[in-house]
């Protein structure tokens, strides 16, 4: 593992390596399910993936040499942008993901296929991103799992999401953009930021010359930031996270108010790509 003291010297490494597949930064904002994160994308085929993070927070032994970090504040709220544009010059053309730990991507039949072959695929249909919805995972029983997470006893909302035709500052209506809300940002709203209860997030996407992120995480590019290519329905992702559930645990006054994440539409994930189809959450488009 090469760990990198800020993200100065990690783009200096980027510059310097040959673009070899897809990468992944894994935003690591505290000590919960690391393993599981890291593992999960590595069995995905990503062939380089980076921990970013506060250096004094450990990682598992066992993934030495599988993985690079580097030392790097993920706690403000610009923090990802910081992150994403100040390593963009340095990851031009390669395909990026991002994500926090406790974050698993799926992407249709992606038990079978690796994330170079949902990406080679991608980039045939002339797309530079794939867009992506956050399904938020919670454990059912937080009385034994205070912090709401449990890989073995995860659940998530079936039902329950919606769409806006997302517009520009004059009100006028995006080409093939939509503003994407629901799961436990939405039940529970009166607990989340207005400017933080979209669930819509371009996880992957093609580095290019000049390509910005702002905090909203919509980039300065508007195709970028679509849903679908204008010819056809286009492939989606989703990001299975415990990330809300975690903040919703971990802020008093949340914590206080929600005794239970679990409704009469909350249904077991099984992590599988195939129940998020069967619903409706990933779109496969052309690929099959």
């Amino acid at each position: 593992m090469t760990h990198y003291p800020d993200l100065s010297a990690l783009s200096v490494a980027l510059r310097q390596s040959a673009p070899s597949g897809p990468l992944a930064l894994i935003l690591i904002e505290d000590e919960i399910e690391i393993e599981s994160t890291i593992k999960h994308h590595l069995d995905l085929g990503f062939s380089q993936i980076i921990a970013c993070g506060d250096g004094n927070i450990a990682l598992p032994t066992g993934l030495d040499g599988q993985i690079d970090r580097v030392d790097c504040d993920v706690s403000s709220p610009d923090a990802l942008a910081t992150l994403v544009n100040t390593l963009m010059p340095a990851m031009i053309g390669r395909w990026v993901y991002y994500g926090y730990n406790a974050e698993y991507l799926f992407y249709p039949f992606s038990k079978d296929r690796s994330a170079v072959e949902m990406l080679g695929f991608v980039t045939e249909e002339r797309r530079n991103i794939v867009a992506s919805y956050v399904v938020d995972l919670y454990a059912r029983d937080l009385g034994t799992h205070p912090n709401g997470v449990s890989t073995d006893d995860a659940y998530f909302d079936k039902s329950g999401y919606y769409a806006l035709a997302r517009q520009d500052i004059a009100g006028e209506t995006l080409d093939r953009q939509l503003d994407v809300f629901g799961g436990l940002r939405w039940r529970f709203e009166e607990h989340i930021a207005q400017t933080r209860r979209r669930i819509d997030r371009v996880s992957l996407f093609k580095a290019k010359q000049g390509l910005l992120m702002s905090t909203d995480r919509l980039f300065n590019d508007p195709e970028y930031n679509t849903i679908a290519c204008p010819w056809h329905h286009s492939l989606t992702a989703a990001v299975a996270s415990f990330r809300t559930a975690k903040a919703l645990r971990r802020n008093p006054g949340s914590r206080q108010s929600i005794d239970s994440f679990h409704w009469r539409q909350s249904e077991k994930f099984n992590w599988q790509a195939q129940q998020l189809l069967d619903l409706g959450l990933l779109e496969p488009g052309q690929w099959f």
